[in-house]
């Protein structure tokens, strides 16, 4: 009877699985469909917007509005996000992250519309950055509420916030292999059967909407025509150098210039200097204006000259050192360009200035490389394996970068090229920075998920609340008396020992004193002082997983105390954490 009953049960649970997983398959296929209608969505209303404004600007007195349009956009972006939102909704990739390993993968659900907005303002009126990042913090956040609607566990939310991922790229480009391979390398989730799958539901179902809604009007297509040249591997090195050098200036002048705009406190006066910073630069370069991806289908043209239309040095198109200084000044300031649009209080990406700069510098190269070593380059080719090296170096997602060029050619036949131009470029940059651009502050502070599991379950682990805060304290005045009445009371063998001011001073192991404890002769002349030694080390509550687990490590202790700001808190115990642990990795690795 109990074995039937046993057999029962388990044929229920086993029964509750597989309908788990067909749930999170239709679920995976409804997240990719309504993350490719928001892709649709979002890149028909910065199209609109683009093409109503940018007709304004068609002659040589039209060039004054690019000092007002991105300021305007940024301004009705910053009041969107302050005064509806009321929520930071940039750096969308990086917060997508951050929930995964901090917040149980739960995003905001206002998160799956108002990056929609807010983007579509700042980069429909100019905004030098791309809409991948916000679109992907859409899609994300579309299986982040899809999943807590139907009260999936941790593992399954953040296997539809991949879901959403790969179906916001999958949709924008019509590249579904991307889309998977994008959320395997950026948002580092696991490669198993159980997620593969919903990945490739995702993805494929965001693309075949894509090629039915938008077909090749919006987005970002080129066919490549033609076979590969074998004797062209050492340019396409000399490239991915070039690319990695380029990709870490890049990504240390993101970072350090919206350091400096975060410093600004008042918001309008931030919003008024990034603003016009931007709209000089684009004055000056109006290839700077919005994505970016008009100036790339030129490039892939052969038709550089255009670039230099509705500028200043318009009058010297057709001289080959002006068109290489300016597209030189393309490269140096797009980052200042895109730092300015978001650090003043705009929302977009950085995917689409990557893409932007990796086609710039590999028809300079190309360029130049003809010019002075007289050999013949293909600049098309070029300018779309440039464009993956800049991705794979700012990025750290050689195989993003590979399969996304791949696909938006058609075909294969940039393979080698790219593969060749990507590695050396991740190489080069991954040499300086351990961290890609979206990965480095979360690295910093501790809340980072890799792909390695037990650091992904560490991470995700909140230490301070297995602080033990029961353990009796004496003060170093005490007799030997007063402490063994502390004794008697506690069900602990550690007792802290603090000043008035709740200074931890040193600790006593019931060890120390059991061999004195029943000596009463000594009660009266012994005190607490004379008793505790110093512990090995001490943790403040500031510090992330990793530095308590190096310090259990390098003392060998299995309790150390942790203290804030100086003053004691409690103890933390290393066979608690490790009992944490393991009931998380069960739930991590739940299949």
């Amino acid at each position: 009877m109990f074995g039937n009953r046993f057999l029962s049960k388990a044929f229920q649970k086993n029964l509750l699985a597989i309908d788990q997983v067909k749930l999170v398959y239709l679920l995976s296929l409804v997240v990719g469909l309504l993350s490719a209608l928001a892709a649709a969505l979002l890149k028909y209303s910065i199209h609109y917007i683009h093409q109503v404004l940018a007709d304004g600007i068609t002659t040589e007195s039209g060039r004054i509005l690019y000092l007002a349009y991105p300021l305007t956009g940024m301004l009705l972006t910053y009041l969107f996000v302050r005064y509806v939102v009321r929520d930071n909704i940039s750096h969308g990739i990086s917060r997508i992250l951050f929930s995964i390993s901090r917040k149980k993968s739960l995003l905001s659900s206002h998160n799956t519309w108002s990056s929609i907005v807010a983007s579509t303002l700042t980069i429909g009126f100019g905004g030098s950055v791309g809409a991948e990042a916000p679109i992907v913090l859409t899609g994300s956040s579309i299986g982040s509420v899809i999943g807590r609607f139907f009260k999936l566990n941790y593992k399954n939310i953040t296997l539809l916030i991949g879901c959403g991922a790969a179906g916001a790229i999958s949709g924008i480009f019509k590249a579904p292999v991307t889309g998977i391979v994008f959320t395997l390398e950026i948002l580092m989730l696991d490669l198993t059967t159980s997620s593969i799958v919903p990945l490739m539901i995702s993805s494929v179902t965001a693309a075949t909407v894509a090629y039915f809604l938008m077909g090749n009007k919006v987005l970002f297509t080129f066919n490549i025509i033609g076979g590969f040249n074998i004797s062209n591997i050492p340019w396409y090195l000399v490239l991915g150098v070039i690319s990695g050098l380029i990709s870490l200036y890049f990504s240390k002048m993101t970072l350090f210039l919206e350091g400096n705009y975060d410093k600004i406190k008042n918001s309008y006066i931030k919003l008024i200097l990034g603003g016009t910073i931007l709209g000089g630069l684009i004055y000056l370069f109006p290839p700077l204006y919005g994505e970016g991806y008009d100036t790339i289908m030129t490039l892939l043209q052969g038709n550089s000259d255009i670039m230099l239309n509705n500028s200043v040095f318009s009058h010297f198109s057709g001289s080959f050192v002006v068109i290489t200084l300016f597209m030189a000044c393309l490269v140096l300031l797009k980052v200042i360009a895109s730092s300015s649009t978001n650090g003043a209080g705009g929302v977009g990406g950085i995917f689409a200035p990557t893409l932007f700069l990796g086609g710039i510098n590999g028809y300079l190269v190309a360029s130049i490389l003809k010019k002075f070593v007289h050999i013949d380059l293909p600049d098309n080719r070029f300018v779309l394996v440039g464009m993956a090296g800049m991705m794979a170096g700012v990025m750290h997602a050689p195989l993003t970068a590979i399969f996304l060029i791949a696909e938006i050619t058609g075909g294969y036949n940039l393979l080698i090229p790219l593969i060749i131009t990507s590695t050396a470029a991740f190489i080069t940059t991954r040499s300086f920075e351990k961290h890609s651009i979206y990965h480095v502050q979360l690295a910093k502070q501790g809340d980072l998920i890799t792909h390695d599991k037990d650091k992904a379950v560490l991470m995700r682990m909140n230490w301070r609340k297995e602080i033990e805060t029961d353990l009796l304290s004496v003060k170093p005045s005490d007799s030997l008396k007063r402490l063994v009445n502390v004794i008697t009371r506690s069900k602990r063998n550690i007792f802290p020992v603090v000043d008035e001011f709740n200074i931890l001073e040193g600790v006593v192991y019931l060890d120390d004193v059991r061999e004195i404890m029943f000596k009463q002769e000594l009660y009266d002349t012994t005190l607490v002082r004379d008793l505790m030694t110093i512990p090995p080390s001490y943790i403040d509550k500031k510090e992330n997983i990793e530095s308590v687990m190096e310090a259990f490590r390098n003392t060998g202790a299995w309790n150390l105390p942790v203290l804030d700001k100086g003053y004691y808190v409690g103890f933390i115990s290393k066979s608690r954490i490790f009992s944490t642990y393991r009931e998380m990795l069960v739930e991590f690795s739940e299949e």
